[in-house]
């Protein structure tokens, strides 16, 4: 971990002191099914990049740029990595307690904002624009998570996590219904796609973007992975249960490699008799629903994206750090 990280943390926000583990291979990267195997990397260990953040959100990759930027929620901050140093600095502060993070077609950064509750993107000269904060007339709860699609639609959910209180937005009460909502590459208008989730999260497409992943996350009694069928026009149908945490763990952001696996950003909610070390980290889903995989961490992860020069690092907001790892697979898209 960097000095300069230590000097950007918030006042009294936790450091979680981290060594990588010297022994490979990690046994924080546990093998739940052989066919988990090819995806490890013997020589390769989860490293943390960063700490000092009171919840870490969002992670996205700019290759361009070599960095990584990630939100630090009640920190009212994007923060941001460079590859080259391993330095952080501030990207965006204050923020509007952005959270989830995303890239347009252009390369142009998407940002979901609780406090301001919209969805927002920066333009090549730094400017503001905003793509949705209403939807027939009436504020958006606080967007949560956000996605693009190849050919430019807009993907985002809208849970009210961010109007429950002051810690990452401020109190109001819902005027829509939690919903998944995209936005029309073409006209730029605001659909309402999904409606009957009860807490929707993270987002992820197939690897040919014929299927849309959506968390449960305040599902009862156990947390779940819906996948729909998209059609070319936007369309989804055939809902399906993908994945059910089965009280083994809270689902918050996911990820899909090019093999079609999910990769789950994995906790304790609090519910479960196991203790919270057992559960923090990743948990792997091949495309069947089976879970493969698992990495510990030593706190929550909430959300993750690959990136690096090949698509094989797995980075991975956790509570009050960024970790990452390198895997045998690449991220799709």
């Amino acid at each position: 971990m960097s000095e300069l990280s230590q000097t950007l943390a918030m006042p009294n926000a936790p450091h979680i002191w981290f060594s990588p583990n010297s022994r490979y291979p990690d046994p924080a990267v546990e093998v739940l099914e052989p066919e988990f195997l090819k995806y490890r990397v013997y020589s390769s260990s989860v490293e943390q990049l960063a700490s000092g953040c009171r919840w870490s959100e969002g992670p996205q990759w700019f290759g361009d740029h070599h960095c990584l930027l990630w939100s630090d929620i009640p920190g009212n901050r994007i923060l941001r990595w460079d590859e080259a140093s391993g330095s952080v600095s501030s990207f965006r502060e204050p923020s509007n307690q952005a959270n989830g993070l995303a890239r347009d077609r252009q390369g142009r950064l998407l940002a979901c904002e609780h406090l301001t509750r919209r969805v927002t993107r920066t333009e090549i000269d730094g400017s503001i624009t905003v793509l949705a904060d209403r939807f027939d007339g009436k504020r958006l709860n606080s967007p949560n998570d956000i996605v693009c699609q190849r050919d430019g639609s807009i993907w985002f959910t809208d849970p009210p996590f961010g109007i429950h209180g002051w810690w990452e937005g401020e109190p109001a009460a819902p005027e829509l219904p939690q919903a998944v909502y995209r936005i029309d590459p073409d006209s730029g208008a605001l659909h309402q796609v999904i409606t009957d989730l009860a807490g929707p999260n993270g987002l992820a497409f197939s690897p040919d973007e014929s299927v849309l992943y959506v968390v449960e996350s305040r599902a009862a009694p156990s947390r779940l992975v819906w996948a729909y069928d998209l059609a070319v026009d936007g369309q989804l149908s055939n809902k399906r249960r993908q994945i059910d945490a089965e009280g083994a763990g809270a689902l918050d952001g996911i990820a899909v490699d090019m093999d079609g696996n999910i990769w789950c950003g994995w906790g304790s909610d609090g519910r479960q008799g196991a203790s919270p070390a057992l559960l923090d980290g990743v948990r792997v889903f091949n495309p069947q629903g089976l879970a493969i995989g698992h990495i510990h961490l030593p706190e929550r992860c909430a959300n993750l994206c690959f990136g690096g020069e090949r698509r094989n690092r797995l980075f991975m907001a956790s509570s009050h750090s960024l970790y990452a790892i390198y895997v045998n697979v690449q991220g799709a898209g």
